[in-house]
């Protein structure tokens, strides 16, 4: 069976909130690396690490295009002479591509083109090197054969810069006749596009909705943008006022109340716990008309640690009045977690569920680092994790790495088959067993998720200097350790969780709690979720005498 792949978009007149990304420069991070983060949210995406072999062809080649989302076949592209390596969302020169998918217009979608936003990043990871060189082409790449999907904002960081670009297409062939009758195919082929370096020692973020509104028209070393960005959306009537009013955003991905709640909302989270000292309004997360938007940027409190970037995926807007572990939806023991749909109605009436970072449906995340005092084999490294991000661990995977363990490798199982040697299941198995008395079986997972995570970055530097030292002698054998490290890390993880959710199963059984002196106990449910029976029940529970 087809492995599916992920589903970041908004379908025909469905809304899927899905992926969060945090962009972090050289100069807010605590070590001076470059990161950016990722949750590849869908209830239809399978987590595994991809990966593509640094390879050659033959000039003429072809490359055959399938739609990310869907696996439709989308036609063929000429191929690259040499493409770079690629783990996951990072290439072997340190180039790291994340995404998230806003929608926009959606009659700028151009149905007959080629390329959507998932082979973008992949086929774009296999020709660049730098995140300037990324912005290069993509813009070539979509300009050439067309960008089928809807809008899109993309993360992308090098050793030395971290960028935020957004795009959309400019619609499908428009059928038109000439003077003498004759009809045929009039369009723009290709994208409008904005993109914008984040300033160093500033964070940013963005999450399923357009971020970039007004920006600078001369500074082309910050901010690089499409000729046309502005002359098209005139030539659509999306805008009518001066140039340097244009708003990106609020031109080509207008806001309603979903975007601002679900979206920017997981913006406000990340801003919140970052620089709690700006004080930022809730309001314009809630939805309020009139409210302020947020910053595109902002300068974080402390600098951000990698400890930090894995806090920050793993948010459910705890400590905010959109805490979802606070109101009865939470259920008895605080499950942070709502099944789908993200709204629903009573009495004709529309409510919603909140949309935070942390979400069940995450295929995979990552945090990536890209560190420029390091060599590429040992500076570029993608911290990877499968399902739930607030339960998952980040394994460490190094760019160059020569294969990928069986635990994360593609085609171990799928969505739809059950593979006892893979870490999806595995983490699934532990996480969906944990939401029903979650805030228990949390403090286990987070006990042997710490033990790993704080082993692998307290280890890091050290095993990075012996594999220094034996990179200036024998960088072959060194890559070759740096794939054995990998590949051991992954595999431990992935034993540790078999092992973790049959301790769970044990421990908690039937709603019963087993002690560690071999007592069982019956935990009462939280007074609080008592009191919720007794309001909906009255005293039809009351014990008479």
């Amino acid at each position: 069976m087809r492995t599916f792949w992920l589903i970041c978009f908004f379908s025909a007149g469905i809304n899927i909130y899905a992926c969060t990304n945090i962009l972090v420069s050289k100069g807010a991070s605590a070590d001076g690396s470059v990161m950016i983060s990722y949750a590849a949210d869908s209830h239809s995406l399978y987590g595994e690490l991809y990966y593509r072999p640094a390879q050659d062809y033959p000039a003429g080649a072809l490359l055959d295009v399938y739609e990310w989302d869907t696996g439709k076949y989308l036609g063929k592209i000429h191929q690259a002479r040499h493409t770079y390596l690629v783990v996951g969302n990072m290439n072997e020169h340190q180039l790291a591509i994340g995404e998230t998918t806003f929608g926009g217009r959606e009659e700028l979608r151009d149905t007959t083109a080629i390329l959507d936003y998932g082979s973008l990043i992949y086929i774009t990871l296999q020709r660049a090197r730098t995140a300037r060189e990324a912005i290069d082409t993509i813009v070539a790449l979509a300009n050439r054969y067309g960008y089928y999907s809807s809008g899109e904002s993309f993360s992308i960081a090098d050793p030395n810069e971290v960028w935020i670009m957004e795009l959309i297409g400019k619609g499908s062939p428009q059928m038109v006749k000439d003077a003498k009758e004759r009809t045929k195919k009039v369009y723009d082929r290709g994208i409008v596009w904005v993109a914008m370096r984040v300033p160093d020692g500033y964070i940013c973020a963005h999450a399923n909705q357009s971020r970039i509104r007004q920006f600078p028209l001369n500074d082309p070393q910050n901010c690089r943008y499409a000729p046309d960005v502005i002359s098209f959306a005139r030539k659509k009537g999306y805008f009518t006022g001066n140039d340097k009013d244009f708003s990106f955003a609020d031109t080509y991905a207008p806001l309603n109340f979903e975007s601002q709640r679900f979206c920017e909302a997981r913006v406000y989270s990340v801003f919140h716990r970052a620089a709690p000292s700006l004080n930022l309004p809730i309001d314009y997360a809630k939805g309020v008309k009139g409210a302020k938007p947020y910053p595109l940027f902002i300068k974080p409190d402390k600098k951000i640690s990698l400890r930090d970037m894995f806090a920050l995926m793993r948010d459910h807007f705890e400590g905010t009045e959109l805490d979802m572990t606070q109101d009865i939806g939470a259920g008895p023991f605080a499950c942070p977690y709502r099944w789908r749909p993200l709204t629903w109605k009573v009495d004709s009436v529309t409510y919603f569920n909140e949309r935070a970072i942390s979400t069940q449906q995450t295929g995979f995340s990552f945090v990536s680092q890209s560190r420029s005092w390091l060599p590429n084999p040992i500076g570029g490294i993608l911290w990877f994790g499968v399902d739930d991000t607030y339960s998952t661990v980040y394994m460490p995977f190094y760019c160059s790495i020569t294969k990928v363990p069986n635990c994360v490798a593609e085609k171990n199982g799928d969505l739809f088959t059950y593979s006892p040697t893979a870490a999806f299941w595995a983490f699934n198995y532990v996480s969906n067993f944990a939401y029903l008395r979650y805030s228990d079986m949390i403090v286990d997972i987070q006990k042997v998720q710490q033990q790993f995570e704080n082993y692998f970055i307290e280890n890091q530097p050290g095993f990075e200097q012996q594999m220094l030292t034996l990179y200036a002698s024998n960088p072959k054998q060194a890559i070759d350790s740096l794939t054995q490290y990998s590949h051991d890390q992954a595999e431990k993880v992935t034993k540790a969780w078999i092992e973790l959710g049959h301790f769970l199963l044990v421990k908690y059984l039937d709603g019963n709690v087993k002690t560690d002196d071999r007592k069982v106990l019956h935990p009462p449910y939280p007074e609080k979720w008592y009191r919720a029976i007794i309001r909906d029940t009255g005293d039809k529970f009351k014990v008479l005498y």
